[in-house]
């Protein structure tokens, strides 16, 4: 008998917009956005994610986002990991030629994570009310093309972030952002290089095109 769990999603939304984060920022990107997520991060803007969905099957969605045309595609949430089958859909995207991102919070195990996948883990600082749930035996399984984000809202969270930075081997680019509204972006960039920490500096693309509530941007 199928393990309907290996083929079977529960879907919030597929839609075509811009990268508004990570180094492949500004690049037309098709979003593949998942339902459900194990945390409830403070600053969480995808809370209409934790409920509902559409079930369909991995290879309904690959179809739909293959005739997209996009050659970016980032598998969302939510967290894309609570799912099983969101490992085939990555695959078979893969498979297809798509360059593929995962967007995951990093509580959930990557090790399945298909090796041509791009991670970009999103950890979690005090403030999100999530720091308990980071999974730090994720951080090995990190390859060189991975990204690991911190999303800062506070000069606390900031501290946490520099001082993980400093005390774990993380092998990629380091992103840091400023949660929106919290801390303003200048503040963030002179802490940074005050400290002159390897990290990489960012802003949410699409809050800054669009309205911050924007849904499918």
């Amino acid at each position: 008998m199928t393990d309907l769990r290996n083929n079977v999603l529960r879907m919030s939304e597929v839609y075509v917009s811009v990268q508004g984060e990570s180094t492949f920022v500004g690049v037309p990107c098709a979003f593949v956005r998942l339902t459900g997520c194990n945390l409830r991060c403070t600053w969480c803007d995808s809370a209409f994610t934790f409920t509902g969905g559409t079930r369909r099957t991995v290879d309904d969605v690959v179809a739909e986002v293959h005739a997209l045309g996009v050659q970016l595609v980032e598998v969302t949430g939510g967290e894309p990991l609570v799912q099983k089958a969101a490992i085939p859909l990555m695959q078979k995207l893969v498979d297809l030629g798509h360059t593929v991102l995962l967007e995951t919070s990093g509580s959930r195990s990557i090790a399945d994570v298909p090796p041509a996948v791009h991670v970009i883990m999103d950890l979690k600082p005090p403030d999100s009310g999530e720091v308990r749930a980071n999974l730090w035996s994720n951080i090995p399984l990190l390859k060189a093309k991975d990204e690991v984000k911190f999303v800062l809202a506070s000069r606390g969270d900031y501290e946490w972030a520099r001082d993980v930075v400093r005390e774990h081997a993380l092998p990629g680019p380091v992103l840091f952002s400023p949660v929106w509204g919290k801390i303003e972006p200048r503040d963030l960039v002179a802490w940074i290089v005050e400290d002159r920490l390897p990290v990489r500096f960012q802003l949410q693309l699409h809050k800054v095109v669009w309205p911050p509530d924007a849904r499918g941007v």
